[in-house]
């Protein structure tokens, strides 16, 4: 099968004009100018005015939390947000998850995500979500586990032959997520990074909140005093960051993405490279909480791999009506870096965040072996306009591929037509 579009961009190399896309079974197997194809006009479907390009990749995501959408206002103090956030979980029974989980996996796929790093709570409910969605996934299971008193081993095992018992029906690979240095206890985070050096994915958020960098390097603060009163053991704490504490636990490794890490510095961001840490820098929830500025030329100077993620409508700016959209997102990160190109925040939200998930050469462009997972952007512009026109696309995606088949909207009612 081929595709015809005014525009394709493979994101792995220059957007090309009147280009052509050749699927075979649910892998790309040619992408060329149309002129250069052999075939005749009608062996090929002309998608017309419109840009093809990568589906995009969702580097960290709470599809669970996406009806608290206009929930929770800025709160004063980050430890204050997390009592929020709680409550309202508190609330949230099986049906209400379910609701939101799947509408969160809905608004992805029309906001042109094929490829999602979601981070999952309960999983009685995942085997029946996962078989909801045609999403390609990436699902982190979450843990918690920060009094002294708690059994990590036990937790991890239980939780290994949960996953091991139950897994992705597309044969997508399952990883786990110990949530944050100061609610995974060290030893947890000791015997999660045993597994990670074995090559189990995971995911970590790290660094996140001015509270959370105030904890470990001063042993002080709100977040410092509620994890106490709900007794962790703080004695990890005032021992330099958050990143040198996962360090010393030994989690930073090849193959862990750190989510946010807002608040680093020099000596954390060298060690970051040096471990080749991925780190998913979620831009709205960014603003959302009004971090100081995001460390982005340092970590580029350093080699550090940076890519985009949504987080969750928990943490998103604009009220109810607010979607999880990674063009949004592409556009705050633009808001706040104005000196980076439009072509490498496509990559943070394509390339970076495939190799992130080590998907490399299989999403995330569009190249001879990767999987055909595709979008289509109305489009009628310049070639040179083209990654331009992809940060300032709003709404809904035209059309969208997965695994070869064309699944949003629909079959019947993707926008194509015959050469």
């Amino acid at each position: 099968m081929w595709l015809r579009a005014r525009v394709v961009w493979p994101v792995s190399c220059a957007p090309i004009s009147d280009g052509a896309v050749c699927i075979e079974g649910n892998s790309i197997t040619a992408v060329e100018r149309w002129s250069d194809v052999s075939i005749s006009g009608s062996a090929a479907t002309d998608l017309g005015e419109v840009i093809l390009m990568p589906g995009l990749v969702n580097a960290h995501c709470h599809f669970d939390y996406t009806d608290f959408a206009g929930r929770i206002s800025p709160a004063a103090s980050f430890a204050q947000w997390i009592r929020h956030i709680v409550a309202l979980k508190a609330d949230f029974d099986d049906a209400a998850h379910w609701q939101s989980w799947l509408r969160g996996a809905a608004q992805c796929l029309a906001h042109g995500m094929t490829t999602v790093a979601n981070i999952e709570t309960r999983r009685e409910c995942l085997p029946g979500l996962w078989q909801q969605t045609p999403l390609r996934l990436r699902p982190f299971i979450e843990m918690i586990l920060l009094r002294a008193d708690s059994d990590a081993d036990a937790a991890l095992s239980e939780i290994l032959r949960w996953t091991n018992q139950n897994p992705l029906p597309r044969g997508d690979r399952l990883g786990l997520s110990p949530h944050a240095p100061y609610t995974a206890k060290p030893d947890l985070l000791r015997r999660c990074a045993a597994r990670l050096a074995d090559g189990l994915p995971m995911a970590m958020h790290l660094a996140e909140s001015a509270e959370e960098d105030d904890m470990f390097r001063n042993a002080r603060g709100p977040l410092y005093e509620m994890l106490a009163d709900a007794g962790r053991e703080m004695s990890d704490c005032g021992l330099g960051s958050a990143v040198l504490h996962a360090d010393r636990c030994g989690i930073l490794n090849r193959g862990l993405i750190a989510v946010h890490c807002n608040y680093v510095d020099a000596a954390d961001i060298d060690l970051l490279a040096k471990r080749g840490v991925h780190v998913a820098h979620c831009p709205r929830s960014h603003s959302y909480f009004g971090h100081r500025p995001f460390p982005l030329d340092a970590m580029a100077k350093a080699g550090v791999n940076v890519c985009l993620g949504t987080d969750s409508l928990a943490t998103v700016r604009g009220g109810a009506r607010v979607e999880l959209d990674m063009f949004a997102e592409m556009r705050q990160f633009q808001r706040a870096h104005p000196e980076t190109a439009p072509t490498a925040i496509v990559h943070m939200a394509t390339l970076n965040a495939a190799r992130a998930l080590s998907l490399q050469g299989c999403v995330g462009e569009l190249a001879p072996q990767s999987w055909a997972d595709l979008i289509a952007l109305p489009f009628a512009g310049p070639l040179a306009s083209a990654p331009d026109a992809v940060l300032c696309h709003a709404g809904p995606v035209r059309a969208v591929m997965l695994n070869g088949q064309w699944i949003w909207p629909s079959p019947s009612s993707a926008p194509v037509h015959a050469g």
